[in-house]
């Protein structure tokens, strides 16, 4: 599978933000492939994203 970014310039953005997230809820994610982490790690980083996204989402319509 190809995992093509549609915004080839965000990727350092992206992976910057997912880095942080990881550390906010005490994920130790590394540079590259982290294929080592449980389910429940992948989805606490995802979640977290997510509800950054959605804040960030909530405070611009203000």
């Amino acid at each position: 599978m190809s995992r093509k970014n549609v915004v080839p310039e965000a990727k350092e953005a992206m992976d910057r933000f997912k880095m942080e997230a990881a550390s906010e809820v005490g994920v130790n994610l590394k540079q590259g492939y982290n294929g080592d982490l449980t389910s429940k790690q992948a989805g606490s980083v995802g979640g977290q994203m997510v509800k950054k996204m959605i804040k960030s989402y909530e405070e611009s319509m203000k």
